[in-house]
């Protein structure tokens, strides 16, 4: 097997450069093309963006369109030498440097999982004042080790395979979450539980139903935490690997990464994401850990409630609500745990609720059980992945 150096740029028929549109108006955001940011770049599979453009918003920036099965890598911040695979033609900020992959020189799979596994030295190659960078000019000319296009295909085969059993996982527990939202939904919004037929609506509550706040039904937990009172290999979760709008916290660091005081959490705790609390990072740990003081930690009063407080705190209106009554934070807007609490919540009946608390938490726990089946393929793909990658199996 003949294995030979090449530079990522004569692997590409192009490199394609992002670009931000040139002032912030908001018309030139909400359209229909997904434009990636860095924090998203973080070693995945690109299916979506949480932000979009306008096609004006598009021309009013550098930006261009990268088509799919490219390798995006970060370049700016903590997020530099992060790399991704984008599976839809997107946009980019100009932090992401785009590599289109030529089929006939390599496959892109392959490239993805190279730097995949150089992620240590890119990051170290990051250098600048005010925060590390890394640029177009080094990435184009760094210089990877590859076997003939055929061998790369096989080698890449291995591994997507895990990657394939991953991504299926998650879409599993994509189909539980939108179950569990639009049973949350059915019951408590548009107030059709079973037995409404024959239960009065009083003042929009329903007869026997308590009228309580959020303040009630759960606490802010603020145990601070310093990272070297703790064991090597606690969980450590911070903003970025909160997803949007998943009620299932899955992914976690370790806190060996992190060095200043954070906030201890239980497994079954809620953290929510209060730095722009209208990027929705809500969702249920599912390990004991530390996450960063940037969330905050909520604590059912009683196990009964603890479904109840995670479907409400991780609705659409009260994230909503949350983001109307932000305060000005000294960089940026901040979620208050004073106009939070203070959210209306109608209880129902202990029959009710235990009903509603059933068929929940038992959708949790399926995603619990997906969740650590993920963090196991994860580590076999990793212990594969410098093998492969060095020539050490052949395949």
């Amino acid at each position: 097997m003949s294995w030979q150096r090449v530079q990522l740029q004569n692997l590409c028929t192009q490199v394609v450069s992002g670009g931000t549109p040139y002032t912030s108006r908001s018309e030139y955001y909400g359209g229909d093309i997904p434009w990636l940011r860095t924090q998203e770049v973080n070693f995945n599979r690109i299916m979506d963006t949480e932000v979009k453009i306008t096609e004006e918003g598009l021309d009013r920036s550098s930006a261009k369109w990268v088509q799919e099965n490219s390798v995006i890598v970060a370049m700016y911040g903590n997020s530099a030498g992060r790399a991704a695979v984008n599976r839809i033609p997107l946009t980019t900020n100009q932090a992401c440097c785009n590599l289109c992959i030529d089929s006939s020189k390599a496959d892109y799979r392959f490239v993805y999982y190279r730097l995949l596994l150089d992620y240590g030295v890119l990051h170290q190659m990051a250098k600048g004042a005010a925060q590390n960078n890394l640029n177009a000019g080094q990435i184009k000319t760094y210089t990877i080790r590859a076997p003939f296009v055929a061998e790369q295909e096989h080698i890449a085969d291995v591994l997507s395979a895990y990657d394939d059993l991953i991504e299926n996982n998650r879409r599993r527990m994509t189909l539980l979450e939108n179950t569990a939202r639009e049973i949350y939904r059915e019951w408590f919004i548009r107030l059709r539980f079973p037995g409404h037929e024959h239960t009065r609506i009083v003042d929009g509550v329903p007869e026997g139903w308590k009228r309580m706040t959020l303040g009630d039904l759960c606490v802010d937990v603020r145990e601070g935490v310093s990272p070297d009172q703790l064991e090597p290999g606690t969980p450590y979760i911070g903003l970025e690997h909160m997803p949007r709008r998943s009620i299932a916290l899955s992914e976690w660091g370790k806190v060996e990464e992190v060095t200043s005081t954070k906030l201890r959490f239980r497994a079954g705790e809620i953290l929510f994401g209060k730095i722009r609390p209208y990027f929705h990072k809500v969702g249920v740990a599912f390990v004991d850990g530390v996450v960063s003081s940037d969330a905050i930690v909520i604590r059912p009063n009683a196990e009964r409630l603890d479904c109840l407080v995670l479907m409400v705190v991780s609705s659409d209106p009260f994230v909503a609500a949350t983001a109307q009554g932000m305060r000005e934070g000294s960089k940026m807007p901040r979620a208050d745990w004073k106009q939070m609490k203070l959210y209306p919540v109608p209880v129902p009946p202990v029959g009710l609720l235990e009903s509603f608390s059933g068929i929940i938490r038992t959708t949790v726990e399926q995603m619990k059980i997906l969740t650590f089946q993920t963090q196991k393929l994860r580590t076999a793909r990793d212990l594969l992945l410098p093998r492969l990658m060095n020539g050490e199996i052949v395949v």
